[in-house]
């Protein structure tokens, strides 16, 4: 019996926040391990990993960690990264308890997340209008993303859902085939070598704030 072809579409802001954010320990994570590990019955056949290029306005090494990070992640077989980007611009919030006499609202820079959502949409959808899987993985818990895996999950095969948190989201449970969360201890299971040689003979190595 031929092996479910399966594709997976992860979230990459989402998992970082949902399961590895204040958890250094655990951001070395090898996402076609942890594929693999969710769905061992299956023929994985291609990760498509969405983010963005983070800030260092407040920690100058987070964007130099986040690039040696995907340096290993694109030595990966199977894999593929899709890259937005963070816009940041001022706009005016209200104050929540704003003292008598002062003004309500206040201008603040919003730092908004572009394109990851999307991107992801995008693939999951033209993935599956180009007959490139039996069923999908998708990695996220962004009500976003309802409509696409409804639309996928009806037209071109199963759509299973991971959430990388413990929150329930009956809206995009509804929308997908399955949805659970990351089983316990799995991502701890799933790192990376420490080390990683690369084609030209270079070297990765893990962050030492990850260690």
């Amino acid at each position: 019996m031929t092996a479910l072809r399966v594709r997976a579409y992860i979230d990459g802001l989402n998992l970082f926040y949902g399961s590895l954010k204040g958890k250094p320990e655990l951001k070395w994570l090898d996402v076609v391990k942890l594929v693999d590990a969710l769905i061992p019955n299956a023929s994985v056949e291609h990760v498509r990993y969405f983010s963005a290029p983070v800030s260092g306005k407040i920690d100058p090494r987070c964007p130099v960690r986040q690039e040696i990070y995907l340096r290993a992640l694109r030595t990966l077989p199977r894999f593929s990264d899709h890259m937005g980007r963070f816009r940041s611009h001022p706009v005016d919030m209200p104050l929540a308890a704003p003292a008598p006499g002062s003004p309500r609202l206040v201008k603040v820079i919003k730092t908004e997340e572009k394109g990851s959502d999307v991107n992801l949409a995008t693939y999951l959808l033209i993935d599956g209008m180009d007959g490139l899987y039996d069923e999908a993985l998708v990695i996220s818990n962004d009500s976003d993303l309802v409509e696409p895996i409804a639309t996928a999950n009806h037209r071109f095969g199963p759509v299973h859902v991971v959430r990388p948190n413990s929150q329930y989201n009956g809206q995009v449970a509804a929308a997908a085939t399955s949805y659970h969360p990351i089983p316990n201890g799995l991502i701890a299971s799933c790192q990376l070598p420490s080390i990683i040689h690369l084609k030209n003979g270079k070297t990765v190595t893990r962050p030492l704030e990850w260690t």
